[in-house]
């Protein structure tokens, strides 16, 4: 059977508005934050509904007893947001996985050759065979740095079904170098832009995320692709 790398972009005002005031170049840091969080929370919303682990339950009401549905605690969740910017997105998807493990991955990208290079990597040594791994990808221009970080879970033995990854934007280049590793991949985001330019930027794109939410200068600091 054939696979294709499936990315899921919801159809849904919230996450549209939350786009749009990341993409204006007049919003300021704070406002930043709040947009690129609440677009963590709704991607992540629309990631789970199909994927996290539940379980049917009874339940007593004050009137009578009847079935309910939980999320299935012995089934763990591990996180990996990319620095830096990926901490934004992961802010608004801890409210709605506060319980989850967090293990943190950095990489920053060569401006000239666009070739990301990881300086931090605090995946565990084991990964669970029954745990979900949700990724937090800021953006996906290239795809190189979300390339590294499947590589390096896949060596850990997680793959498919139990992987999913969150990133606010995509661009077409970057997901069409995902897809012919790692074909059985699914995606969720905000958007998808067509065109990468000359220093490997997404047009129209939002500019550089890490920049943008901790108000720092350009090429000061680490940034992924």
């Amino acid at each position: 059977m054939s696979m294709s790398l499936r990315v899921v972009v919801p159809p849904h005002p919230l996450i549209g508005h939350w786009l749009t005031v990341l993409r204006d170049q007049q919003t300021p840091p704070a406002l930043f934050a709040t947009a690129m969080a609440e677009l963590g929370r709704w991607l992540t919303y629309e990631a789970l509904r199909d994927w996290i682990p539940h379980r049917r339950v009874p339940v007593q009401t004050p009137l009578a007893e009847t079935e309910g549905t939980v999320v299935d605690a012995a089934v763990p969740i591990l996180v990996v947001p990319i620095l830096r910017a990926g901490l934004g997105l992961w802010e608004g998807g801890r409210t709605v996985l506060p319980a989850a493990q967090v293990a943190h991955i950095g990489l920053v990208r060569d401006e000239a050759s666009g070739q990301a290079h990881c300086y931090l990597d605090k995946l565990p040594a084991t990964i669970p065979a029954n745990a979900g791994v949700l990724v937090f990808d800021p953006m996906v221009a290239t795809g190189g740095t979300l390339l590294q970080v499947l590589e390096r879970l896949e060596a850990k033995g997680v793959s498919g079904q139990r992987l999913r990854v969150i990133s606010a934007l995509a661009a077409s280049p970057g997901l069409k170098v995902l897809g012919e590793r790692f074909a059985d991949l699914t995606l969720y985001t905000a958007c998808i832009d067509a065109e990468l330019d000359a220093a490997f930027r997404i047009v129209p794109g939002l500019g550089d995320a890490g920049d943008r939410l901790y108000g720092t200068e350009p090429d000061s600091a680490p940034a992924g692709g």
